[in-house]
C-alpha cells in the first residue's frame, strides 16, 4: 500500500484509540463505549482511506463479535455477526446489480439512450429531456448511478459534445457543460425515485424499519415520491437550460448520430428483447406484489416479496441465458456490494440492539422539548440533508446519521416516525447533486472537463436548494396526506 494510503489509516485508527482512552459517558456501559468506537472508527475509515467499504464492514464486525460486544455468547456472536446476509435487502440491492450487467452485455441501455436521444434530440433543450428519461428508463433496474449514468449515460454525452466543436475548457459551454449537468443532476432525481434505482435505498429502508418499524413496498416507494420526482425531472432540463444555458441550441446533427449508431447496433436481438421482457415482469410483480388492493386469487395480497421478484427474474436470467453464471460470477461490484451492505446492516443493527440509539436520542431531544413536532420533523430533514456536505458515501452517510435522526425522533410525541424516515430516505439521491463528490458518479461528471470546479459547486448548491425545497414542501404534505403513520 503506498505511503499516502497508509497514512490515512491513521485517522480511523486515531478514532477508535482517542475514544477508548476516554471516560464512558455516564449512562452508558463498557462494551457499549467500546462497539461505538468501533463503529465510528470504521466510517472514517470508510469515508478516509482507500480500502473497499466491504472489507472494513467485515473487520469492524468480526472484531466486535470476537469481543463480544454484542452478544456474549460466542455462538450467539457469530450468528449476530452474519445476519445481515439473510436480510432481503441485501439480496434485492444484489439482485440489482445483476440486473444492470443484464442491461449492460445484452446492448439494451445503451439502445434505450440512444433511441431517446434520436426522438428527442432535434433541439438541445429536448436533448436534456432525453438523457432526463433515458436516465429514468433505465432507472428501476439498474441501483448504481455509476453503472447507469456514468456507465451509461455519460459515455453517449461524451460523444454527443464533439460533434458541436465542444470539447473540455473554452468549448465546454457550447453544448457539453449543459448536457454533463443535465445528466448528473437527472440521475440525483431518479435515484430517489426507486427502491431499486439507488444502492443505499434498501439499506436505509431496512435501518429505518429496525428503528421505527416502517414497512414500505417497491410500489408504495414510487408513490410517494412520484409527484416531487416527476416534477423534478420535468424542471431539470429547463432550469438548466437558463441557469447554465447552451450556446448551441438547436441540434439536428444529433440525431443523425443516433440513429446511425442504432443502425450499426443492428436490430434487437434475442437477448435484448428477453431482458426487456424480464424487466417488465420483474416491474409488474412489483407493483402487484407490494399493492395491497391487489389480490390474486389463491395468493390473495402482498402475495409476492420484492426480494423474491429479483431472485425469480435472475434465476431467469440463467436459465433463458441472458446472463451466463460465468458472468456472475465476474460481476464483482455486486459481489461486493452484497458483502459490504451486509456487514454494514449488522453494524447498523448492533448499535439498535445495545440500545445505544436510545441513549443517543434521549441525550438530544432533552433540548427539543415543547416546539412543535412538525418544525423538528423537518430540521431533522434538513440535518440529515445538508449534512451529506461532510461525507464522500451516501452509504456511509445512511448509516452513520440516519439511525440517530431517527432515534431522536421516535422519541418526540406526535412526530410521524414513518414520515420522517421516508423524507430522510428520498433526500438520499437527491443529496447527490451538492458537491463533486457527494455520489460515486460525481467525480465522473466532475472530472469531464466541461463544467468548472467553481461552477460545479455553485451548480450542486442551487440545485440542492430546489431539491430540498421540493423534498420538504411536496413531498412531505403528501407523504403526510397518503401514507399511513408508524
Amino acid at each position: 500500500m503506498p505511503g499516502s494510503s497508509l497514512w490515512r489509516l491513521v485517522w480511523p485508527a486515531g478514532v477508535w484509540v482517542g475514544l477508548l482512552c476516554l471516560p464512558v459517558p455516564a449512562g452508558l456501559q463498557a462494551h457499549q463505549w467500546q462497539y461505538f468506537a468501533v463503529f465510528a472508527a470504521a466510517i472514517v475509515a470508510m469515508v478516509a482511506t482507500p480500502l473497499p467499504g466491504g472489507a472494513i464492514g467485515l473487520i469492524a464486525v468480526t472484531f466486535i463479535a470476537a469481543m463480544g460486544y454484542v452478544e456474549a455468547d460466542a455462538t450467539a456472536s457469530v450468528r449476530w455477526a452474519l445476519a445481515g446476509f439473510g436480510d432481503p435487502a441485501v439480496w434485492l440491492t444484489f439482485g440489482a446489480f445483476l440486473f444492470a450487467l443484464g442491461y449492460r452485455s445484452t446492448g439494451l441501455g445503451r439502445r434505450i439512450a440512444l433511441s431517446l436521444v434520436r426522438r428527442l434530440g432535434r433541439r438541445t433543450l429536448g436533448l436534456g429531456y432525453a438523457i432526463a428519461l433515458a436516465d429514468l428508463v433505465i432507472a428501476p433496474g439498474m441501483p448504481s448511478n455509476t453503472a447507469r449514468s456514468g456507465g451509461t449515460i455519460y459515455p453517449i454525452v461524451r460523444e454527443i459534445a464533439p460533434l458541436y466543436d465542444s470539447l473540455p475548457g473554452p468549448t465546454a459551454r457550447r453544448i457539453g457543460g449543459y448536457l454533463m449537468w443535465t445528466a448528473f443532476a437527472s440521475t440525483a432525481v431518479t435515484s430517489s425515485m426507486f427502491i431499486t434505482a439507488l444502492v443505499p435505498n434498501a439499506a436505509a429502508l431496512a435501518l429505518a424499519g429496525r428503528v421505527t418499524g416502517l414497512e414500505i413496498g417497491w410500489w408504495r416507494f414510487v408513490a410517494g415520491f412520484a409527484p416531487a420526482g416527476i416534477l423534478l425531472l420535468l424542471l431539470v432540463p429547463l432550469l438548466a437550460y437558463w441557469i447554465y444555458p447552451p450556446q448551441v441550441r438547436e441540434s439536428p446533427e444529433i440525431v443523425t448520430w443516433a440513429a446511425s449508431e442504432l443502425r450499426t447496433m443492428g436490430p434487437m436481438s434475442r437477448r435484448e428483447w428477453t431482458m426487456l421482457a424480464l424487466i417488465g415482469l420483474a416491474i409488474v410483480l412489483w407493483v402487484t406484489g407490494s399493492n395491497p388492493r391487489v389480490s390474486i386469487p389463491g395468493l390473495g395480497s402482498n402475495f409476492v416479496h420484492p426480494t423474491t421478484v429479483v431472485l425469480i427474474v435472475i434465476s431467469l436470467m440463467l436459465m433463458l441465458r441472458v446472463v451466463t453464471w460465468d458472468s456472475v460470477l465476474a460481476e464483482r461490484e455486486a459481489w461486493s456490494m452484497l458483502l459490504y451492505f451486509a456487514m454494514v446492516l449488522t453494524l447498523a443493527d448492533g448499535l439498535n440492539r445495545i440500545g445505544l440509539i436510545d441513549k443517543f436520542a434521549r441525550i438530544a431531544v432533552e433540548p427539543l422539548a415543547g416546539v412543535d413536532p412538525m418544525v423538528v420533523m423537518f430540521a431533522l430533514v434538513a440535518l440529515f440533508f445538508w449534512s451529506h456536505y461532510l461525507f464522500a458515501s451516501i452509504t456511509a452517510h445512511a448509516v452513520a446519521v440516519l439511525p440517530v435522526v431517527l432515534g431522536i425522533g421516535r422519541e418526540i410525541p406526535g412526530l410521524p416516525a414513518a414520515t420522517l424516515a421516508l423524507l430522510c430516505i428520498y433526500g438520499l439521491g437527491l443529496m447527490g447533486v451538492i458537491s463533486p463528490y457527494a455520489t460515486s458518479c460525481a467525480p465522473i461528471y466532475a472530472g469531464s472537463g466541461y463544467i468548472g470546479r467553481v461552477r460545479f459547486w455553485l451548480l450542486g448548491l442551487v440545485f440542492g436548494m430546489l431539491y430540498f425545497a421540493v423534498l420538504v414542501g411536496v413531498t412531505g404534505p403528501w407523504v403526510l396526506a397518503t401514507m399511513p403513520a408508524n
